[in-house]
């Protein structure tokens, strides 16, 4: 794809998928991969890499809107259960992304596809059963580092195959597991994302996956720009649009189109 157009197309891609994000409350990093298998035509392990650098890009300005409205007070108490998370999860960033180096195309497209028909079943779940606000688990110190680490290795490592924040997992695991309020779990979800992202890039650049330059300055940054306007949008729109119907055929959208293009590309 010649340079211009693919500036072009990044900007008018990223805007759609970040207001899908924004809608769902994330980052919408699951609908922008097959986009950049299927319309950038990058190799499946590339779009992986390129997902997780644009996902960087929209934890870094999330953080930066929540944040100064986020009270500190209502975080601190949650300290070890962020902290294990986040040991846990950049240990499983560093794991996925070297796994994904080990495996053949082929086989790598099996496993995001299983990986996005997974996320897309927990869409659908949520969407007849969404998740409430639970009451706080009063695990001991130890035990609540146990169980932050271990969630957070599997976190870690589908966010580093799949590129994306890992919000849809950690979310669910902070209010179902911990029993975190759903509004303070979202700016957790961010900053256990951060470092995760981070280890996952440093991996995938020691592999030699962003050398070509213009991958970065004609679709990473574009792309990583109109996601966050789109998610912007999203936030906007989500007071007037059902939460659970959006989450049911969103769901049914992402296994639809990964089956689609996934098999399709096996097939060839």
């Amino acid at each position: 794809m010649e340079k211009k157009k693919s500036i072009i197309m990044s900007l008018v891609t990223g805007t759609p998928i970040g207001c899908l994000g924004g809608l769902i409350g994330l980052g919408g990093a699951e609908f922008r991969l097959p986009v950049l298998v299927g319309i950038f035509k990058k190799s499946t392990h590339k779009s992986v890499a390129l997902n997780l650098a644009v996902s960087l890009v929209t934890v870094i300005s999330s953080l930066a809107f929540r944040l100064p409205n986020a009270k500190m007070n209502n975080l601190l108490p949650l300290l070890t259960v962020i902290i294990s998370l986040i040991c846990g999860s950049m240990t499983g960033a560093y794991t996925g992304a070297h796994f994904s180096k080990r495996v053949t195309e082929a086989s790598f497209k099996k496993v995001i596809l299983v990986l996005l028909v997974f996320i897309g079943l927990l869409l659908i779940v949520e969407g007849f059963y969404p998740i409430a606000s639970s009451e706080v688990q009063n695990y001991s110190t130890a035990l609540t580092v146990i169980i932050g680490v271990l969630f957070g290795l599997v976190i870690g490592f589908i966010s580093s195959l799949l590129g994306v924040a890992g919000g849809e997992l950690i979310i669910p695991t902070l209010i179902i597991v911990f029993g975190v309020d759903i509004k303070i779990a979202g700016t957790a979800s961010l900053l256990i994302s951060l470092p995760t992202i981070i280890i996952g890039i440093m991996k995938h650049a020691s592999n030699g996956v962003y050398s070509v330059r213009e991958d970065i300055t004609h679709l990473v940054i574009p792309m990583g720009i109109s996601s966050v306007i789109g998610s912007f949008i999203g936030t906007v729109l989500v007071s007037y649009i059902s939460g659970p119907f959006l989450k049911l055929s969103l769901g049914c959208i992402l296994i639809a189109s990964a089956v689609k293009l996934f098999l399709k590309n096996s097939q060839r």
